[in-house]
């Protein structure tokens, strides 16, 4: 499901899109430090589909382990990228040195000199709709996959023109109609795709309707004099939900009193990175932002950056909303967050994100009546409320109008995918040969 990274090899040249992280339990951390299934050194040019950690997260381990090639993204993921590994960096610094504490030995995956290295790979700035020859006849072209800022889906032109093969990496792909993002816009006349397929087996509910059901959770929550939790991505959820709370306040479908607090340094950030670039938002929200108008901002939202104000949250008994990363709960603050509330029957975890198996918080929405956070058993009292409109992956009918829309690919191949997903994904895709491919495997194109 995580870890995404695709080698393509082409007359002696070699392209790798994206270097991410695998993501849940202890198990993938091991998968995170072993061999990639090629020599860093040989790879002559990584192409990044977007700033998420499971696409991104180990390009610091590919330069630390010999990658000297040149990384091509847009902008607005270069932007994003260097936030994310340098955050990376940090956890896996602070978990080596908790090993230490207790008596282990190992060291961290890479640490921040690591990130400044790999930041120097850095080359050329993609834009949507641009090509770029990567050598050996090989010319890319980036188009807007509506996931998360900057987000891509990259088009590989093999050959000539006229008898190239178009080879297209769909990263990952949004859903249509979001309220800050445009639709995904994935090119035609493509021979074979790579294609993600999270949600490959469902549609998610309509957003308006999940909006309904965040503020009527919300509402519900401060009524009985309790919290709210909400786990979520820094990236592109954390600003989405900003955007839903500003509306629903002034809509008067949330109190006009609302505390909100962003409790993430990351998605503060973040924030600040998509103001900077309006020309990837929609037209609608970047006129907002000519106009000066902050799409992200309302009264009674705050901003937490430090650990201090963090900690002294945890005195606030009723009448909060906490936004927190991580979204899978698998590290950051919200773990806090949640054993202070997690046991409290007034209060509401709300997750608005895809949870991946082994994480926290597919263990709680699956149901358990305890987990452990930092050596506690804490029973779950708290009402948990799961709503998956907010996704920025693409429903699985969105998936097949995205795939439709790419022509007749002799050959699709989906990845980034629960088996289940996979699965039921291939059976709705009509006019290609599908392919499930399994870790390092290699396919002659």
């Amino acid at each position: 499901m995580t870890g995404s990274c695709h080698l393509l090899e082409v007359q002696g040249r070699r392209v790798l899109v994206d270097c991410g992280m695998f993501q849940g339990g202890r198990e993938l951390d091991e998968d995170n430090a072993q061999d990639f299934g090629f020599d860093p050194e040989t790879v002559d040019v990584l192409l990044l589909t977007h700033a998420h950690l499971d696409h991104c997260g180990r390009i610091p381990l590919l330069v630390k382990r010999g990658f000297t090639g040149e990384i091509i993204c847009t902008a607005a993921t270069k932007d994003l990228t260097r936030l994310v590994l340098l955050d990376s960096a940090r956890l896996h610094q602070e978990e080596a040195r908790r090993r230490h504490r207790h008596g282990g030995g190992d060291e961290p995956l890479y640490d921040t000199i690591d990130v400044m290295d790999s930041l120097d790979r850095f080359g050329r700035v993609a834009r949507y709709g641009s090509k770029m020859d990567l050598g050996a006849g090989i010319v890319a072209e980036w188009f807007d996959a509506g996931h998360i800022l900057g987000s891509a889906s990259i088009c590989l032109t093999v050959g000539a023109d006229r008898q190239g093969r178009r080879i297209l990496f769909s990263g990952d792909i949004g859903p249509a109609n979001r309220p800050l993002l445009n639709s995904p816009m994935p090119p035609s006349g493509v021979d074979v795709v790579v294609m993600e397929s999270t949600y490959g087996d469902r549609d998610h509910r309509p957003l308006d309707r999940s909006v309904e059901e965040l503020n009527d959770a919300i509402g519900q929550t401060l009524a009985r004099g309790g919290n709210v939790i909400i786990p979520t991505f820094a990236l592109e959820r954390a600003q989405e939900l900003l955007f839903a709370l500003r509306q629903g306040r002034e809509a008067g479908d949330l109190p006009r009193a609302l505390q909100v607090f962003l409790d993430s340094p990351m998605a503060i950030s973040a924030t600040q990175i998509y103001r900077r670039h309006p020309d990837d938002l929609k037209p609608e929200i970047a006129a907002l932002l000519a106009r000066r108008v902050d799409p992200f901002a309302m009264p009674g939202l705050h901003f937490v950056e430090e650990a201090s104000e963090s900690m002294a949250l945890n005195a606030i008994r009723s009448g909060a909303v906490f936004i927190a990363g991580s979204g899978m709960c698998t590290g950051g603050r919200v773990r806090h967050h949640l054993r202070h509330n997690l046991g409290h029957a007034d209060c509401s975890v709300i997750f608005v994100g895809f949870a991946a198996e082994g994480t926290l918080a597919r263990i709680i929405i699956d149901g358990a009546k305890s987990v452990k956070l930092f050596g506690d058993e804490i029973a779950v009292r708290a009402n948990i409320h799961t709503i998956n409109g907010f996704s920025a992956h693409a429903g699985q009918s969105d998936l097949i109008n995205w795939h439709r829309r790419t022509g007749s690919p002799s050959v699709t191949f989906l990845v980034h995918g629960e088996t289940a997903a996979r699965q039921a994904l291939a059976g709705a895709l009509h006019g290609t040969r599908v392919e499930l491919p399994g870790l390092h495997q290699h396919y002659d194109l």
